[in-house]
């Protein structure tokens, strides 16, 4: 009796595919892994080397350390209300621009679409815009996280070109019911835009928090306006300028060895700091993410 080969080929296809997803997401989620297991191993071991999956002398200093003296705490405030205040006024702003240059009847679409597409490939550089952010009197003022970033040409595509994909009879079916732009763009679009709006919320919420350069450059003299990602970058620089791992080397003894922390160990906690609030939102935006990604690439 010979095989059925029309449902051989199925199972065969099933099985391949499966190995190759199992080995890609072992693949994906070892360096998180193995940092995680380097975060909770003891400094003076992880010179060692060796650790992969497991640590080999549990301990919490390494996340002591980091959430010594308490200022990280504020650091986290600080970060929650940029990355929320940010993404929430720069979506909508940019999306309302969307929805403008998406707009067929209007006569400055083309020449406002260039001049903003040309922001992505043209800047006047560090200096000058340190100098504008000190004429906006945005030095050490909050205001300096949210307001540069407002809009985003790159989003603001996205979400034309998603636009652009909505059925234009929705919108001609809302002004005949006397629905003006603004309205229309609220109770139209808006609900509509859910999948790439998601999606580029993702992209701005992962930008302004991982963003730390921009408290070095304008808010670094005023400690209450410090995000995390700057005080968890203070914190490495000085732990790998401390001189723990040569006091280790040098025959410390053991018990003042297990409580030190090195920058190989430290690094590995703060990006586990980091990475963690991140990890925890995008299940949640995950479908949207993928859809919105899809969707918007359809059409120009």
């Amino acid at each position: 009796m010979g095989i059925n080969k029309s449902r051989l080929e199925p199972i065969v296809f099933h099985t391949l595919n499966g190995i190759l997803m199992i080995a890609i997401a072992i693949v994906t989620l070892y360096p998180f892994v193995n940092t995680l297991a380097v975060s909770f191993n003891a400094g003076n071991d992880t010179i060692r080397g060796g650790i992969y999956l497991w640590p080999r002398v549990w301990t919490d200093q390494n996340y002591r350390a980091v959430f010594a003296g308490g200022t990280i705490f504020s650091a986290f405030g600080i970060s929650v209300a940029r990355t929320v205040l940010g993404t929430v006024l720069s979506l909508f702003l940019t999306s309302m621009l969307a929805y403008t240059l998406s707009r067929k009847d209007y006569i400055l679409r083309k020449p406002i679409t260039i001049f903003v597409v040309l922001t992505m490939y043209f800047s006047a550089g560090l200096i000058p815009t340190y100098f504008l952010m000190k004429d906006l009197h945005l030095l050490n003022n909050f205001l300096v996280y949210i307001i540069p970033g407002l809009i985003s040409a790159f989003n603001m595509i996205v979400i034309r070109t998603y636009i652009q994909t909505l059925p234009e009879g929705l919108i001609e079916s809302a002004k005949i019911d006397g629905a003006g732009d603004f309205r229309t763009f609220i109770s139209i679009i808006l609900p509509l835009c859910q999948p790439v709006l998601a999606t580029v919320a993702l992209f701005i919420a992962v930008g302004q928090w991982n963003s730390w350069f921009d408290t070095f450059l304008y808010a670094s003299s005023k400690q209450n306006l410090s995000t995390l990602q700057y005080e968890l970058m203070k914190l490495l620089s000085s732990s790998m300028n401390s001189n723990s791992s040569a006091a280790v080397a040098n025959g410390a003894d053991l018990g003042a060895a297990r409580n030190m922390v090195t920058p190989v160990s430290i690094r590995a906690a703060i990006t586990i700091v980091a990475a963690l609030p991140i990890l925890v939102v995008y299940p949640f935006l995950q479908k949207y993410f993928v859809h919105g990604l899809q969707l918007g690439g359809v059409k120009e």
